[in-house]
Protein backbone atom coordinates (compact mmCIF):
# COMPACT_ATOMS: atom_id res chain seq x y z
CA UNK A 1 0.00 0.00 0.00
CA UNK A 2 0.95 3.25 -1.00
CA UNK A 3 1.66 5.99 1.89
CA UNK A 4 -1.10 8.68 0.14
CA UNK A 5 -3.75 4.87 0.00
CA UNK A 6 -2.50 4.49 4.09
CA UNK A 7 -3.04 7.55 4.91
CA UNK A 8 -6.42 8.42 3.11
CA UNK A 9 -8.01 4.63 4.26
CA UNK A 10 -7.08 5.42 7.51
CA UNK A 11 -6.94 9.04 7.92
CA UNK A 12 -9.28 9.15 11.01
CA UNK A 13 -7.36 6.69 13.58
CA UNK A 14 -4.46 8.67 12.16
CA UNK A 15 -5.81 11.79 13.01
CA UNK A 16 -6.79 10.76 16.73
CA UNK A 17 -3.13 10.05 17.23
CA UNK A 18 -2.08 13.59 16.06
CA UNK A 19 -4.93 15.17 17.88
CA UNK A 20 -3.27 13.21 20.70
CA UNK A 21 0.24 13.63 20.52
CA UNK A 22 -0.74 17.68 19.29
CA UNK A 23 -2.52 18.38 22.58
CA UNK A 24 0.69 16.36 25.13
CA UNK A 25 2.49 19.42 24.18
CA UNK A 26 1.10 21.38 27.29
CA UNK A 27 2.87 18.92 29.45
CA UNK A 28 5.60 18.84 27.74
CA UNK A 29 8.98 20.82 28.92
CA UNK A 30 9.37 22.57 25.68
CA UNK A 31 5.87 24.16 26.48
CA UNK A 32 6.29 24.58 30.22
CA UNK A 33 9.43 26.22 30.35
CA UNK A 34 8.48 28.81 28.41
CA UNK A 35 7.36 30.08 31.38
CA UNK A 36 10.41 29.30 33.45
CA UNK A 37 11.40 33.05 34.40
CA UNK A 38 7.66 34.38 35.16
CA UNK A 39 7.26 31.18 37.10
CA UNK A 40 10.70 31.27 38.96
CA UNK A 41 9.78 35.54 39.66
CA UNK A 42 6.16 34.71 40.84
CA UNK A 43 6.85 32.32 43.43
CA UNK A 44 10.72 33.69 44.30
CA UNK A 45 12.67 30.42 43.28
CA UNK A 46 16.20 29.46 42.10
CA UNK A 47 17.27 27.65 39.33
CA UNK A 48 17.62 24.43 41.65
CA UNK A 49 14.21 25.12 43.73
CA UNK A 50 12.35 25.38 40.32
CA UNK A 51 14.36 22.39 38.95
CA UNK A 52 14.04 20.63 42.16
CA UNK A 53 10.33 20.85 42.20
CA UNK A 54 9.66 20.14 38.66
CA UNK A 55 11.83 16.83 38.66
CA UNK A 56 9.85 15.54 42.26
CA UNK A 57 6.19 16.64 40.58
CA UNK A 58 7.40 14.98 37.35
CA UNK A 59 9.43 11.73 39.17
CA UNK A 60 6.06 11.46 41.03
CA UNK A 61 3.92 11.33 37.47
CA UNK A 62 6.74 8.84 36.59
CA UNK A 63 5.74 6.64 39.45
CA UNK A 64 2.01 6.73 38.93
CA UNK A 65 2.23 6.00 35.04
CA UNK A 66 3.59 2.14 35.98
CA UNK A 67 0.12 1.63 36.86
CA UNK A 68 -2.13 3.96 35.16
CA UNK A 69 -0.67 2.98 31.71
CA UNK A 70 -2.49 -0.54 31.89
CA UNK A 71 -5.34 1.33 32.28
CA UNK A 72 -5.17 1.05 27.39
CA UNK A 73 -4.71 -2.70 27.91
CA UNK A 74 -8.62 -2.67 29.35
CA UNK A 75 -10.66 0.47 27.99
CA UNK A 76 -10.67 1.56 24.43
CA UNK A 77 -8.97 4.97 23.16
CA UNK A 78 -12.36 6.55 22.81
CA UNK A 79 -12.77 6.37 26.90
CA UNK A 80 -9.35 6.93 28.32
CA UNK A 81 -8.74 9.98 25.27
CA UNK A 82 -11.49 12.77 26.60
CA UNK A 83 -10.73 11.63 30.41
CA UNK A 84 -7.26 12.46 29.77
CA UNK A 85 -7.51 15.35 27.64
CA UNK A 86 -10.12 16.93 30.80
CA UNK A 87 -7.62 15.79 32.96
CA UNK A 88 -4.93 18.31 31.39
CA UNK A 89 -7.64 21.31 30.95
CA UNK A 90 -7.74 21.16 35.07
CA UNK A 91 -4.05 21.03 35.28
CA UNK A 92 -3.82 24.44 32.81
CA UNK A 93 -6.38 25.82 34.38
CA UNK A 94 -4.56 25.11 37.80
CA UNK A 95 -1.56 26.44 36.43
CA UNK A 96 -3.16 29.48 35.32
CA UNK A 97 -4.77 30.24 39.11
CA UNK A 98 -2.29 28.83 41.22
CA UNK A 99 -1.72 31.44 44.28
CA UNK A 100 1.22 29.82 46.01
CA UNK A 101 4.44 27.89 45.64
CA UNK A 102 3.21 25.08 47.44
CA UNK A 103 0.43 24.38 44.65
CA UNK A 104 3.05 24.12 41.84
CA UNK A 105 3.56 20.39 42.89
CA UNK A 106 0.25 19.28 41.92
CA UNK A 107 -0.13 21.86 38.97
CA UNK A 108 3.12 19.91 37.50
CA UNK A 109 2.21 16.67 38.49
CA UNK A 110 -0.72 16.67 36.60
CA UNK A 111 0.54 18.50 33.76
CA UNK A 112 3.88 15.91 32.95
CA UNK A 113 1.32 12.74 34.02
CA UNK A 114 -1.77 14.01 31.82
CA UNK A 115 0.15 15.84 29.08
CA UNK A 116 3.66 13.97 28.93
CA UNK A 117 2.72 11.52 29.76
CA UNK A 118 -0.36 9.26 29.67
CA UNK A 119 -1.50 11.46 26.37
CA UNK A 120 1.56 10.32 24.62
CA UNK A 121 1.27 6.73 26.43
CA UNK A 122 -2.49 6.66 24.51
CA UNK A 123 -1.23 7.33 20.85
CA UNK A 124 1.50 5.38 20.92
CA UNK A 125 -0.29 2.14 22.36
CA UNK A 126 -3.07 2.75 19.94
CA UNK A 127 -0.92 2.90 17.09
CA UNK A 128 1.05 -0.13 17.95
CA UNK A 129 -1.84 -2.02 18.22
CA UNK A 130 -4.20 -1.13 15.70
CA UNK A 131 -1.43 -1.58 13.04
CA UNK A 132 1.16 -4.02 12.24
CA UNK A 133 2.66 -4.25 9.03
CA UNK A 134 2.43 -0.49 8.61
CA UNK A 135 3.36 0.11 12.37
CA UNK A 136 6.09 2.49 11.70
CA UNK A 137 4.14 4.65 9.34
CA UNK A 138 1.03 4.56 11.77
CA UNK A 139 3.64 5.62 14.94
CA UNK A 140 5.51 8.03 12.53
CA UNK A 141 2.24 9.07 11.57
CA UNK A 142 0.76 9.81 14.80
CA UNK A 143 3.97 11.24 16.12
CA UNK A 144 3.93 14.57 13.54
CA UNK A 145 1.40 15.95 16.52
CA UNK A 146 4.48 16.30 18.68
CA UNK A 147 6.24 18.03 15.87
CA UNK A 148 3.72 20.19 14.85
CA UNK A 149 3.30 21.71 18.54
CA UNK A 150 6.76 21.83 18.88
CA UNK A 151 7.10 24.14 15.88
CA UNK A 152 3.78 26.24 16.52
CA UNK A 153 2.78 26.56 20.14
CA UNK A 154 6.52 28.15 21.33
CA UNK A 155 6.61 30.78 18.91
CA UNK A 156 3.12 31.75 19.52
CA UNK A 157 2.81 31.88 23.09
CA UNK A 158 6.74 33.29 23.11
CA UNK A 159 5.03 36.28 21.14
CA UNK A 160 1.65 36.44 22.84
CA UNK A 161 3.94 37.40 26.44
CA UNK A 162 4.08 40.64 25.16
CA UNK A 163 0.30 41.81 25.22
CA UNK A 164 -1.06 38.68 27.71
CA UNK A 165 0.12 37.90 31.16
CA UNK A 166 1.68 34.27 31.49
CA UNK A 167 -1.18 32.90 33.70
CA UNK A 168 -3.65 34.28 30.77
CA UNK A 169 -2.28 31.91 28.63
CA UNK A 170 -2.99 28.55 30.69
CA UNK A 171 -6.45 29.35 30.56
CA UNK A 172 -6.14 29.64 26.30
CA UNK A 173 -4.69 26.16 26.55
CA UNK A 174 -7.15 24.61 29.24
CA UNK A 175 -9.64 26.03 26.93
CA UNK A 176 -8.28 24.45 23.78
CA UNK A 177 -7.57 21.21 25.33
CA UNK A 178 -11.69 21.24 26.26
CA UNK A 179 -12.94 22.23 22.76
CA UNK A 180 -10.65 18.70 21.27
CA UNK A 181 -12.96 16.30 23.18
CA UNK A 182 -15.62 16.44 20.75
CA UNK A 183 -13.20 16.37 18.25
CA UNK A 184 -11.70 13.22 19.26
CA UNK A 185 -15.31 11.86 19.77
CA UNK A 186 -16.24 12.30 16.35
CA UNK A 187 -12.70 11.05 14.93
CA UNK A 188 -12.93 7.70 17.12
CA UNK A 189 -16.93 7.03 16.62
CA UNK A 190 -15.76 3.79 14.75
CA UNK A 191 -13.17 3.17 16.64
CA UNK A 192 -11.53 -0.34 16.14
CA UNK A 193 -11.80 -1.62 19.72
CA UNK A 194 -8.00 -2.91 21.00
CA UNK A 195 -9.44 -5.77 22.14
CA UNK A 196 -10.95 -6.91 19.17
CA UNK A 197 -7.96 -5.88 16.74
CA UNK A 198 -5.55 -7.57 19.16
CA UNK A 199 -7.33 -11.04 18.57
CA UNK A 200 -6.85 -10.44 14.38
CA UNK A 201 -3.31 -9.15 14.39
CA UNK A 202 -1.42 -10.18 17.37
CA UNK A 203 2.16 -10.43 16.75
CA UNK A 204 4.88 -12.16 18.62
CA UNK A 205 7.85 -11.21 20.11
CA UNK A 206 11.22 -13.27 21.05
CA UNK A 207 10.70 -16.91 20.95
CA UNK A 208 7.03 -16.22 19.57
CA UNK A 209 5.92 -15.43 22.83
CA UNK A 210 4.04 -12.61 23.79
CA UNK A 211 5.66 -11.47 27.12
CA UNK A 212 4.03 -10.22 29.89
CA UNK A 213 5.20 -6.79 31.74
CA UNK A 214 6.88 -9.14 34.66
CA UNK A 215 8.96 -11.34 32.12
CA UNK A 216 9.74 -8.35 30.21
CA UNK A 217 11.30 -6.68 33.36
CA UNK A 218 13.77 -9.74 33.95
CA UNK A 219 14.82 -9.66 30.76
CA UNK A 220 18.74 -8.62 30.45
CA UNK A 221 17.37 -6.43 27.15
CA UNK A 222 15.55 -4.45 28.96
CA UNK A 223 17.62 -3.01 31.02
CA UNK A 224 20.30 -2.15 28.61
CA UNK A 225 17.38 -0.38 26.65
CA UNK A 226 16.87 1.79 30.16
CA UNK A 227 20.12 4.15 29.28
CA UNK A 228 18.44 4.43 25.58
CA UNK A 229 15.26 5.58 27.07
CA UNK A 230 16.33 7.92 30.20
CA UNK A 231 18.60 9.99 27.78
CA UNK A 232 16.49 11.77 25.30
CA UNK A 233 13.78 12.52 27.99
CA UNK A 234 16.35 13.84 30.33
CA UNK A 235 18.90 15.84 28.10
CA UNK A 236 16.33 17.04 25.21
CA UNK A 237 14.14 17.94 27.77
CA UNK A 238 17.00 19.85 29.94
CA UNK A 239 18.39 21.92 26.42
CA UNK A 240 14.09 23.10 26.02
CA UNK A 241 13.49 23.17 30.21
CA UNK A 242 17.12 25.61 30.66
CA UNK A 243 16.66 27.57 27.13
CA UNK A 244 15.80 30.94 29.11
CA UNK A 245 19.50 30.55 30.53
CA UNK A 246 21.09 28.68 27.63
CA UNK A 247 20.29 32.15 25.70
CA UNK A 248 21.41 34.09 28.25
CA UNK A 249 24.96 32.22 28.91
CA UNK A 250 25.55 32.42 25.28
CA UNK A 251 24.59 36.18 24.70
CA UNK A 252 21.49 35.41 22.58
CA UNK A 253 18.25 36.60 22.61
CA UNK A 254 15.39 34.26 24.15
CA UNK A 255 13.59 34.43 20.96
CA UNK A 256 16.81 33.93 18.89
CA UNK A 257 16.65 30.29 20.08
CA UNK A 258 12.77 30.39 19.87
CA UNK A 259 13.58 31.26 16.40
CA UNK A 260 15.82 27.62 15.82
CA UNK A 261 12.42 25.45 16.90
CA UNK A 262 10.65 25.64 13.71
CA UNK A 263 14.18 24.23 12.10
CA UNK A 264 14.21 21.43 15.01
CA UNK A 265 10.77 20.55 13.93
CA UNK A 266 11.07 20.07 9.83
CA UNK A 267 13.79 18.23 10.65
CA UNK A 268 11.82 15.94 13.39
CA UNK A 269 9.04 15.51 10.92
CA UNK A 270 11.67 14.66 8.33
CA UNK A 271 13.75 11.74 10.61
CA UNK A 272 9.82 10.58 11.84
CA UNK A 273 8.70 9.49 8.65
CA UNK A 274 12.02 8.20 7.85
CA UNK A 275 12.43 6.27 10.70
CA UNK A 276 8.90 5.17 10.71
CA UNK A 277 9.49 3.82 6.73
CA UNK A 278 12.60 1.99 7.97
CA UNK A 279 11.54 -0.07 10.44
CA UNK A 280 8.40 -1.21 8.39
CA UNK A 281 11.51 -2.38 6.03
CA UNK A 282 14.12 -3.47 8.27
CA UNK A 283 12.78 -3.83 11.83
CA UNK A 284 14.37 -2.16 14.95
CA UNK A 285 17.12 -4.53 15.90
CA UNK A 286 19.03 -2.33 13.15
CA UNK A 287 18.44 1.08 13.93
CA UNK A 288 18.38 0.98 18.00
CA UNK A 289 22.31 0.78 17.97
CA UNK A 290 22.38 4.20 16.02
CA UNK A 291 19.73 6.27 16.21
CA UNK A 292 20.80 7.84 18.87
CA UNK A 293 24.39 8.75 17.45
CA UNK A 294 23.44 12.07 16.07
CA UNK A 295 23.10 13.66 19.67
CA UNK A 296 26.43 12.76 20.42
CA UNK A 297 27.27 15.60 17.58
CA UNK A 298 24.45 17.97 18.42
CA UNK A 299 25.08 17.85 22.20
CA UNK A 300 28.73 18.82 21.19
CA UNK A 301 27.81 21.26 18.51
CA UNK A 302 25.91 22.96 21.07
CA UNK A 303 28.40 23.27 23.79
CA UNK A 304 31.27 24.69 20.95
CA UNK A 305 28.29 27.28 19.64
CA UNK A 306 29.15 30.85 20.07
CA UNK A 307 26.23 31.74 17.06
CA UNK A 308 22.69 31.20 16.53
CA UNK A 309 23.68 29.55 13.49
CA UNK A 310 25.84 26.93 15.20
CA UNK A 311 23.22 26.22 17.56
CA UNK A 312 20.77 25.77 14.60
CA UNK A 313 23.24 23.10 13.32
CA UNK A 314 23.12 20.98 16.61
CA UNK A 315 19.50 21.64 16.88
CA UNK A 316 19.12 19.71 13.81
CA UNK A 317 20.99 16.94 14.66
CA UNK A 318 19.15 16.79 17.65
CA UNK A 319 16.03 16.89 15.73
CA UNK A 320 17.12 13.68 13.38
CA UNK A 321 17.42 11.54 17.08
CA UNK A 322 14.31 12.98 18.24
CA UNK A 323 12.40 12.06 15.31
CA UNK A 324 13.12 8.32 15.19
CA UNK A 325 12.75 8.39 19.29
CA UNK A 326 9.04 8.87 18.37
CA UNK A 327 8.97 5.83 16.51
CA UNK A 328 11.56 3.61 17.35
CA UNK A 329 11.39 2.31 20.84
CA UNK A 330 7.99 2.05 20.46
CA UNK A 331 7.85 -0.42 17.64
CA UNK A 332 11.09 -1.87 19.75
CA UNK A 333 8.39 -3.49 22.43
CA UNK A 334 6.00 -4.63 19.92
CA UNK A 335 8.82 -6.28 18.04
CA UNK A 336 10.73 -7.74 20.50
CA UNK A 337 8.01 -8.57 23.32
CA UNK A 338 4.53 -9.01 21.33
CA UNK A 339 1.52 -6.78 21.78
CA UNK A 340 -0.95 -8.43 23.66
CA UNK A 341 0.55 -7.06 26.94
CA UNK A 342 2.13 -3.63 25.11
CA UNK A 343 0.16 -1.50 27.28
CA UNK A 344 1.62 -2.86 30.20
CA UNK A 345 4.98 -2.93 28.95
CA UNK A 346 4.76 0.62 27.61
CA UNK A 347 3.80 2.11 30.23
CA UNK A 348 6.91 0.74 32.05
CA UNK A 349 9.15 2.92 29.42
CA UNK A 350 7.12 5.62 29.54
CA UNK A 351 7.68 5.45 33.04
CA UNK A 352 11.39 5.06 32.40
CA UNK A 353 11.36 8.01 30.03
CA UNK A 354 9.16 10.62 31.85
CA UNK A 355 11.72 10.04 35.23
CA UNK A 356 14.61 11.06 32.57
CA UNK A 357 11.96 14.08 32.57
CA UNK A 358 12.42 14.59 35.52
CA UNK A 359 16.50 13.84 36.00
CA UNK A 360 17.09 16.61 33.37
CA UNK A 361 15.92 19.33 34.98
CA UNK A 362 16.52 18.72 38.06
CA UNK A 363 20.57 17.89 37.35
CA UNK A 364 20.94 21.11 35.03
CA UNK A 365 19.44 23.43 37.59
CA UNK A 366 21.39 21.96 40.42
CA UNK A 367 24.75 21.91 38.16
CA UNK A 368 24.14 25.64 37.37
CA UNK A 369 23.80 26.45 40.66
CA UNK A 370 27.36 25.25 41.24
CA UNK A 371 28.55 27.16 38.70
CA UNK A 372 28.87 24.63 36.04
CA UNK A 373 27.67 26.20 32.68
CA UNK A 374 25.49 24.52 30.40
CA UNK A 375 28.37 24.85 27.36
CA UNK A 376 30.33 22.35 29.94
CA UNK A 377 27.39 20.14 30.95
CA UNK A 378 26.82 19.52 27.53
CA UNK A 379 29.80 17.64 26.62
CA UNK A 380 28.70 15.30 29.58
CA UNK A 381 25.53 14.33 27.58
CA UNK A 382 27.32 13.64 24.43
CA UNK A 383 29.43 11.24 26.40
CA UNK A 384 26.62 9.67 27.97
CA UNK A 385 24.66 9.00 24.69
CA UNK A 386 27.49 7.57 23.09
CA UNK A 387 27.67 5.36 26.25
CA UNK A 388 24.30 4.08 25.62
CA UNK A 389 24.11 3.62 22.15
CA UNK A 390 27.20 1.04 23.09
CA UNK A 391 24.98 -0.65 25.56
CA UNK A 392 21.94 -0.74 23.03
CA UNK A 393 24.17 -2.54 20.78
CA UNK A 394 25.00 -5.15 23.27
CA UNK A 395 21.87 -6.14 23.90
CA UNK A 396 20.68 -5.77 20.64
CA UNK A 397 23.07 -8.50 19.75
CA UNK A 398 21.89 -10.86 22.05
CA UNK A 399 18.71 -10.87 21.53
CA UNK A 400 18.28 -10.60 17.79
CA UNK A 401 18.48 -14.54 17.42
CA UNK A 402 15.39 -14.61 19.31
CA UNK A 403 13.17 -13.07 17.16
CA UNK A 404 10.34 -15.20 14.71
CA UNK A 405 11.68 -13.81 12.01
CA UNK A 406 15.27 -14.48 12.57
CA UNK A 407 14.44 -18.24 13.28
Amino acid sequence: MSVPDFLRDNARWLGAGVLLTFFSSFGQTFFISIYSEQIRTDFSLSHAGWGSLYAIATTASAAVMVWAGILTDIFRVRVLGPLVLALLAIACLSMALAPAAWMLFGVIFLLRFSGQGMMSHVAAVAMTRWFVKTRGKALSTAAVGFAIGEAILPLSFVALLAVLGWRIHWGICATLCLLAIPMLLWLLRQERTPQAIAKETQSVGMVGHHWTRGQAIKHPLFWLMVPTLLGPAAFVTAFFFQQVPLANEKGWAHIELVALFPLYTLVSIGATIGSGVLIDKFGTARMIPIYQLPMVAAFTMMSVAQTPLGAAIGVALMAITVGANATVPTAFWAEFYGTRFIGGIKSMAAAIMVLGSAIGPGLTGFLLDQGLSLSFQMLGFAIYFLIASGLAAIGISRARGQLPLAA
